[in-house]
């Protein structure tokens, strides 16, 4: 559960947190710092999924032959982890790449700043327009590379399945350097920003919450993130399907073409769909459809990955039992293979929701009229210098997607999150 909590931690709250503790950390490291802190678990969460299933018979092969434990964990193990460890980076980056809030708070200048503060303040939409297009060029070099080297990997690792999996061993003498660097890394992801929080919250409570406010925004932030959810979920099975049952460059080319969205500033998306809904769809300006449709433009690839995750692990003669039995396809699909995939599916759906509501870009932009969620309220506090009573509304935020964090955190659910 610790190692997906950051998932509940938005990348500004974080940024505040440690600007508070440390006031000169601005820049390039300060960003770093933050965005690595925050998006650590895309990795870590399939890399544990991946080790608690690993197939330890290779290692102990590798071990009579005479080779080391360093030697035979790195030639045995690695291949199997390396799929789910640059599919977990891949969502890192993009997410870095996308993000918003913490190098603006951190005063660095990156894409997503700069597209930002060309609309705000210059105006030049054309400048903006071509930020967007690099980012999104950049985007797509990360895919690629990705796809290339998770293609090797599965290569090199496909013998190492199969087997049963070990139960867990000590670390003897390593016992308390392990402990010493998870600790270090808990104080560094948890620790900081909670105490932050609790010093701003102490103070907001000296002066007063206003409740009624900070329960109305909690249950939008629930009500809009789920609405994303759904609607990005059901957009990204067919692709995930294609995906994860067929090879070939059109379905590959489909999937990575998915992922651009994740790149895509919130700030793009959000004026996009306000110049669409504007000009062609009136009706749904600042509205939670318009809202929900820019989610799933920005989070289609964390669904896409989770539906083909879950679909590659229905076993074809499964499916090819029940055709035989005189079922249809559409009937194999809801009997068979949705509910084996279901796990890895829902899984995308709770990180879809858990990210959504921590977006703030596109949230301002296109929420309904007098609708404010968490997200929005503290940065609008924040924005001028109200930092004590933003404090009641990051730590709700952190609470209310605490309980997503946790369900992906769960044994069997780590691999379809961020696969």
């Amino acid at each position: 559960m610790v190692a997906a909590l950051p998932l509940a931690m938005p990348s500004y709250v974080a940024a505040y947190a440690w600007l508070t503790f440390v006031p000169g950390l601005h820049g390039y490291w300060g960003t770093v710092l933050v965005l690595t802190l925050v998006s650590a678990p895309y990795v870590t969460l399939p890399v544990a999924a991946v080790l608690r299933r690993a197939d330890t018979d290779v290692e102990d092969v590798a071990r009579t032959l005479g080779m080391g434990p360093t030697r035979a964990a790195v030639a045995t193990l690695l291949p199997q982890v390396l799929p789910a460890a640059t599919a977990g980076a891949l969502l890192a980056a993009l997410y870095a790449l996308s993000d918003f809030g913490a190098p603006a708070l951190m005063r660095h200048q990156v894409f997503t700043y700069g597209i930002q503060h060309a609309y705000k303040i210059g105006f030049d939409r054309t400048l903006a327009a071509v930020m967007a297009l690099v980012l999104a060029a950049m985007a797509l070099a990360v895919v690629l590379g990705e796809r290339l080297f998770r293609g090797r990997a599965e290569r090199r690792g496909a013998s190492g399945s199969g087997g049963v999996p070990a139960p867990p061993r000590s670390l003897g003498r390593g016992l308390p350097v392990a402990l010493a660097l998870l600790g270090i890394v808990a104080v560094a992801t948890l620790g900081v920003p909670a105490a932050a929080l609790a010093v701003q919250s102490a103070e907001s409570l000296s002066t007063g919450v206003v409740w009624d406010e900070l329960g109305g925004a909690a249950a939008q932030t629930v009500a809009l993130s789920a609405a994303g959810a759904a609607l990005t979920v059901l957009l990204a099975l067919p692709i995930g399907i294609l995906a994860g049952r067929f090879r070939g460059r059109v379905a590959a080319s489909i999937e990575s073409a998915s992922y651009l969205g994740n790149a895509i500033p919130g700030i793009v998306v959000g004026l996009a769909l306000v110049f669409l809904t504007i000009n062609l769809l009136p009706g749904l300006y600042q509205t939670s459809v318009a809202l929900a449709a820019a989610y799933a433009v920005m989070f289609l690839p964390k669904a896409v990955g989770a539906v083909r995750t879950g679909v590659q692990q229905v076993p074809r003669d499964v499916e090819e039992a029940a055709r035989v039995l005189g079922r249809g396809p559409v009937r194999v699909w809801a009997t068979v293979t949705a509910r084996i995939a279901s796990p890895g599916i829902a899984a995308g759906a709770l990180l879809v929701m858990l990210t959504a509501m921590k977006e703030l870009p596109a949230t301002l932009m296109l929420r309904p009229i007098g609708v404010e969620t968490l997200a929005t309220e503290l940065w609008s506090k924040s924005a001028v210098g109200s930092y004590g009573a933003a404090a009641p509304y990051a730590v709700s935020l952190v609470l209310v997607a605490a309980l997503p964090a946790y369900l992906l955190s769960r044994p069997g659910t780590e691999r379809g999150a961020a696969s």
